[in-house]
């Protein structure tokens, strides 16, 4: 039997990579991003292009520092 605080100190429980929204537009949006950014990637230079994804990077490292947090956050009120 798996030990969820042992899966939890070595970093093998990770919550906000296994929840999918059942927001009825989730899909939708994640295919208008995958279009921008190949639009992007066509358009732009490489520089540009890689200016673009680093700005993406540092956006999804924000988004899960607050779903960190709000996770935290929820165990806490509960």
């Amino acid at each position: 039997m798996i030990n969820i605080l042992e899966e939890i100190y070595y970093g093998n429980w990770r919550p906000d990579e296994s929840i999918k929204s059942i927001d009825p537009n989730y899909k939708s949006i994640n295919r208008k991003i995958s279009s921008c950014m190949e639009s992007f990637k066509k358009n732009l230079s490489e520089t540009e292009f890689e200016q673009i994804e680093e700005l993406f990077d540092l956006a999804g490292q924000s988004s899960a520092m607050h779903t960190a947090a709000a996770f935290v956050h929820g165990f806490r009120k509960g």
